[in-house]
């Protein structure tokens, strides 16, 4: 939209408190207690409402069924959306990496095929990206692809696909071209999850958790027009990817609507959990609900800030490791904070109080996981030193040589 046709902030502002006050129940109201199925439904009827009130896909173009808005009315839309139940389980990394992903890489027939479904709340999509023998080496793909006829056939294995249970598709990266080097070679297919060949099994986590998942491709036939990007280009594509979920995990991504968080992972409610053990006016706890509320400022502070300088080309997007680093360091106060103020309630509270006592034991279990989301941060350090920094690039035994090649270990 030019710039004449855009609604003024302010006035989407007022119209959108409007019609959330009419149409939306508080925030918990109807989702507390709903098993996984039911949540996933949920969020697919409240997306759906979004859809037809007019504020679905605020920052997606007009043309692929969003409202080709800008970051301010997504922002402001988010701030009223806070007090009412969103659909924020398709925040990431359905609207934010794999729709976004699309936006960029996708051809034209596929971004009008797909993108629409995806902000009316018709399709759920998922990321199969890591395999089970590679650990942070992303590209280190076997999962393989190769044509017969017109079409591909897919078989391998992927895992730690968050919520691939409940999706409808994913972005598959695969080897299509063993004689090229690591990063080349690789091709990116929508791959869709409800077909022959597609097998699916929830991962059981410490925390009795089981959103992430491995997947299984058997002879899984998927046609020509399924590919994202080029063929054999596929690092392209899985580049941009990354920079989605780095920018999504940081906070920056515009397409984030209303909380970035899914229900039962924001952050410990530390003021609650102080009170609740008689320790607000404790000098040491005082400390640290301080500590991480400058945190919390601060990280909103740099996200705001490096998405604007990447958004206006100041820097690039490798950058939104910045954000994305101190997101993890955030969320581990948060979770350490958590576990000291609340003693020994973190084991003996119920994970069910409204204070969070237990829960504050529970998410210490796996507070490792903001270690590893959107690529480890170990891995965000060093694109933040070799590609922000200009500092010299780690050495690779693999580097220029066609993957055949390469020595690796079983699979």
């Amino acid at each position: 939209m030019s710039s004449a046709d855009t609604e003024p902030v302010e006035g989407f502002r007022l119209r959108a408190r409007r019609w959330l006050k009419e149409n939306l129940p508080p925030a918990g109201a109807a989702s507390a207690g709903l098993t996984d199925e039911a949540v996933w439904r949920r969020a697919r009827e409240l997306q759906a409402l979004l859809h037809a009130g007019g504020f679905a896909g605020i920052c997606f173009p007009s043309a692929y069924g969003g409202l080709g808005l800008t970051r301010e009315h997504q922002r402001a839309f988010n701030e009223e959306a806070a007090a009412y139940e969103m659909p924020v389980v398709l925040n990431i990394p359905d609207f934010s990496i794999c729709a976004a992903t699309l936006l960029d890489q996708g051809s034209e027939e596929l971004k009008r095929r797909y993108i629409p479904r995806i902000i009316s709340g018709e399709d759920v999509w998922c990321q199969f990206l890591s395999e089970p023998g590679g650990g942070s080496d992303l590209a280190g793909v076997i999962t393989r692809a190769e044509r017969d006829g017109g079409d591909w056939v897919v078989n391998g294995a992927k895992i730690w696909s968050s919520a691939a249970y409940a999706a409808d598709y994913g972005l598959c990266l695969t080897r299509t071209n063993w004689d090229l080097t690591k990063h080349a070679g690789l091709t990116m297919f929508a791959m869709p999850t409800r077909v022959p060949g597609v097998t699916i099994r929830r991962i059981q986590m410490v925390d009795g958790s089981a959103e992430f998942c491995q997947v299984y491709f058997d002879d899984v036939r998927l046609p020509a027009d399924s590919v994202v990007g080029a063929v054999d280009d596929g690092w392209t594509t899985a580049s941009r990817q990354l920079f989605h979920e780095r920018d999504s995990m940081g906070g920056g991504s515009p397409y984030i609507s209303g909380t970035r968080m899914r229900p039962g992972t924001q952050g410990p409610r530390l003021l609650d959990i102080a009170r609740r053990t008689g320790r607000p006016d404790d000098p040491v706890v005082r400390d640290e609900l301080a500590r991480v509320r400058i945190m919390d400022v601060v990280a909103e502070q740099v996200a705001g800030r490096i998405g604007a300088a990447i958004a206006s080309g100041a820097m690039e997007p490798s950058a939104g490791s910045i954000p994305r680093l101190f997101a993890a360091e955030r969320m581990w106060a948060q979770y350490d904070a958590a576990m000291r103020i609340a003693g020994a309630a973190a084991v003996t509270g119920s994970s069910a109080d409204d204070a969070g006592l237990g829960q504050a034991g529970l998410r210490y279990l796996s507070r490792q996981g903001a270690s590893l989301g959107g690529g480890s941060t170990e891995m965000a350090r060093n694109i933040i030193s070799e590609r922000v920094l200009g500092m010299p690039r780690e050495y690779a035994a693999d580097r220029g040589v066609p993957y055949r090649d390469v020595k690796r270990g079983p699979n």
